[in-house]
């Protein structure tokens, strides 16, 4: 008769308050058989199986990671939305006041009726078909929230540049997938309607946050004794003539 292998199934692990396990405790629902031996990890590597190492982040590494670390602390906190066909849309969060509140704050408003809004329109623009897609529209809110709306025009704006961004990007994916002379001309025109379309979105955002305001530049010219200064334009007249002054001087 063989000698029959022995078989213990760990059901639960006290772990340590850093999360590791004690030492020389394994993962739940680990086994230990009479093949392979524990390698430290929690699970039994095989005869014959290399371990993969721990990766260690290179300097240029961890300071893009602590640069990044401080920028998510820097963003005030604000949920995703979850799409169901049946609960229909809900915040990714476990209070939803709470949750509410983080994501008004996060488009610019606080009127409910406002984000309820906002959202229904996310997710509509970001459907395909019947279908909501849950991950698209998050990268529309994303958007939006990335934009950092501060009144609610800001953040129709911020909700249509992202519309605008996705169907320019559906566009891009028709252009490059085009079998007949008239598809490429409609998507070419397309895309660069949208595109062009985007800019100008941006242009009125920043138009929008500066109150139209136009910067003036004043340049203070000392003018010595016996010396002129030209106030204003100065064009050359033709034939290599002296300079023409468009506007008076002053001495």
């Amino acid at each position: 008769m063989s000698k029959r292998q022995s078989v213990t199934t760990v059901t639960s692990v006290t772990r340590t308050p850093n999360g590791d396990g004690p030492k020389g405790a394994r993962t739940a629902n680990s086994r230990r058989t009479g093949e392979g031996k524990e390698d430290g990890s929690g699970t039994s590597a095989q005869p014959g199986t290399a371990v993969t190492p721990t990766y260690k982040p290179t300097p240029q590494e961890m300071s893009a990671l602590a640069a990044h670390r401080e920028r998510r602390q820097a963003r005030a906190p604000a949920p995703s939305i979850k799409v169901e066909k049946k609960s229909g849309l809900t915040l990714d969060h476990p209070d939803v006041a709470t949750g509410s509140a983080l994501l008004m704050e996060a488009v610019g408003t606080t009127s409910v009726d406002f984000l309820q809004g906002l959202l229904s329109q996310l997710v509509n623009a970001a459907s395909k078909g019947s279908e909501l897609d849950e991950k698209s529209t998050n990268f529309m809110l994303s958007v939006v929230k990335g934009i950092g709306p501060k009144d609610q025009v800001e953040a129709m704006l911020a909700a249509q540049m992202a519309a605008v961004h996705m169907a320019s990007m559906t566009f891009a994916r028709r252009l490059n997938h085009v079998e007949t002379l008239p598809q490429q001309d409609s998507a070419e025109r397309a895309l660069n309607k949208l595109t062009r379309t985007f800019a100008t979105q941006v242009e009125a955002l920043k138009r929008y946050r500066t109150g139209g305001e136009q910067k003036m530049t004043v340049e203070h010219v000392t003018v010595n004794a016996g010396g002129q200064a030209i106030v204003g334009s100065v064009t050359h007249a033709p034939g290599g003539g002296g300079p023409h002054k468009d506007e008076e001087t002053t001495s």
